[in-house]
């Protein structure tokens, strides 16, 4: 009774077609789960990602959870993590990837999940990292350590979106740092962002966090560009 007064003042919204949530939905509406352009990378042993990265970064396996398309579903879910501080959408999604990758044997002997960071100031500013929700749940599924102490960002960068491609790869060795790397010797972690593009950023952590010994290295994000 007390929720349903709640819902009449409040009314929850799918945060992808921002329309009304029936009682049973959670989130994303049951429409839009469908809609939602899952790539099945993992499932298929599809290796896009590792094209991306081809000759810039080794990596053991790679997955997407969608395919990021302008002005789609997947655009609002993106936008409303990562700049309206909806941070249930990190923890939905992580769920369901978590729950799909579990099944999957090259994700069966994760040791670690290490999220992209955020620097400083611009954490401060947000108040919270948007990998960090999917992150947790990923490692969670995977019954793997959750670690955020791991890789640093060291320089603050404005918006990359519309830097070229040669600028962003030009400066990538100088965004990131690696602490308490024995903490990553010797095992196999899970480097996880939201989306990937050109691949530079995912390349500048890789290149980062192989200063561990003897270090392997998955790939996964919400989505792929």
């Amino acid at each position: 009774m007390l929720q349903s007064i709640v819902n009449l003042f409040f009314p929850k919204v799918c945060y992808a077609c921002l329309e009304l949530l029936q009682d049973n939905e959670d989130t994303i509406c049951t429409n839009c789960r469908h809609d939602l352009p899952v790539t099945n990378y993992h499932f298929n042993d599809d290796k896009t990602i590792q094209k991306v990265l081809y000759g810039r970064a080794k990596i053991e396996n790679g997955t997407a959870l969608f395919r990021f398309e302008k002005k789609g579903l997947v655009q609002q879910l993106i936008h409303g993590l990562k700049y309206r501080g909806y941070q249930r959408i990190g923890f939905i999604l992580g769920n369901w990837l978590g729950a799909e990758l579990k099944t999957i044997p090259a994700y069966q002997h994760i040791d670690a999940v290490i999220p992209v960071p955020l620097h400083k100031k611009k954490l401060k500013k947000r108040g919270y990292n948007q990998v960090t929700k999917f992150a947790e749940q990923l490692a969670c599924s995977l019954d793997a350590e959750y670690l955020d102490h791991v890789l640093i960002k060291t320089t603050n960068t404005s918006s990359q979106v519309n830097k070229i491609r040669f600028a962003r790869w030009n400066k990538s060795n100088e965004l990131f740092s690696i602490k308490n790397k024995e903490a990553i010797n010797n095992k196999h972690i899970l480097l996880v962002d939201d989306l990937i593009t050109t691949g530079a950023t995912l390349e500048a952590c890789i290149e980062v966090l192989n200063e561990a010994d003897n270090l392997k290295i998955s790939i996964a994000t919400i989505a792929i560009a």
